[in-house]
């Protein structure tokens, strides 16, 4: 009776180790998923913040005329690519480029070299070397515009690095994705393989393989809903900080979309789990009792 008790306590710790290693194994792999899918949903998020803070600057001429200057500001702000539309006069701006140097330029040249200027920082959806070079012939027609300068290369250099991070971000993905699925699958093969002799007992007295799998789908259900939940608490974790960090992301200024990704990492592991538990039941089944051994 002691070596039978010892011998069912070892076998109740390697199954309990089993479901342990299960639920690491699928938490972890959730985990990194729902940190790729965050990524994929913010990719263009963060790209579009860098690129609202490209400012396409207005140079006016000496004799602009106030009226004619706020009939820009205006017109520009109202300006569908536009996101804030700022007039700098030429004394801000001395400052502040005093303030840049660390001293006051204007005291060695005895008078004031910089212009009046408007400030444009555009949606990101309209910062492209194309649209941004149409608005500027536009605004450099007009008789009081002396110049309108902007950043090209680092625009160009901005939209270029988007497209192949958005590339490879999903490229990476799809592999993760690929890899989550094969290393669930092995955790799930391994603790099922552990019940191969009780499989074939069930199905030699005439158990049917639906009858079979249910108990041991709905184990590894239950498993997966669990590293689901893991894996969920360390995303909403990352979230918070992230969050708190760089509030100007504004990470979680769409809450819907936070929350189907949420729902798609707790369906995605209870997918997962169940058909890897319904090929691996099967597998078994379908063994000649010889082959348990192998």
């Amino acid at each position: 009776m002691a070596r039978k008790s010892s011998f069912e306590r070892y076998q109740k710790r390697r199954l309990i180790t089993s479901y342990f290693s299960v639920v690491i194994s699928i938490s972890l792999v959730l985990f990194l998923l729902g940190l790729l899918g965050l990524l994929v949903l913010n990719t263009k998020k963060v790209a579009d913040h860098f690129k609202e803070q490209i400012a396409l600057t207005i140079y006016l001429k000496d004799n602009a005329k106030d009226v004619e200057i706020k009939q820009l500001q205006k017109s520009l702000a109202l300006a569908e690519y536009t996101k804030s539309a700022t007039f700098v006069s030429k004394e801000e701006a001395a400052q502040q480029h005093s303030q840049d140097i660390g001293e006051n330029f204007m005291d060695f040249l005895g008078y004031n070299p910089l212009q009046n200027s408007i400030d444009v920082f555009m949606n990101a959806d309209y910062v492209t070397s194309e649209t941004i070079e149409e608005i500027s012939t536009e605004i450099t027609a007009k008789d009081f515009v002396d110049e309108v300068t902007y950043d090209k290369p680092l625009i160009s250099l901005l939209n270029d690095n988007v497209k192949r991070v958005t590339f490879w971000v999903l490229v990476i993905s799809g592999i993760f994705t690929f890899i989550a699925v094969l290393l669930i699958n092995s955790s799930i093969r391994l603790s099922v393989y552990s019940k191969r002799f009780t499989i074939k007992t069930m199905q030699m007295v005439g158990a049917t393989k639906r009858f079979i799998r249910r108990p041991f789908i709905w184990k590894s259900v239950r498993l997966g809903m669990l590293g689901a939940f893991l894996a969920l608490c360390g995303m909403a974790a990352i979230l918070y900080y992230l969050n708190e960090s760089f509030p100007e992301l504004n990470i979680l200024s769409d809450p819907i979309l936070v929350g189907a990704l949420f729902l798609g990492v707790f369906v995605v592991g209870i997918i997962i789990t169940w058909i890897s538990t319904f090929f691996a039941t099967q597998r078994f089944l379908n063994l000649k009792t010889d082959e348990l051994y192998y």
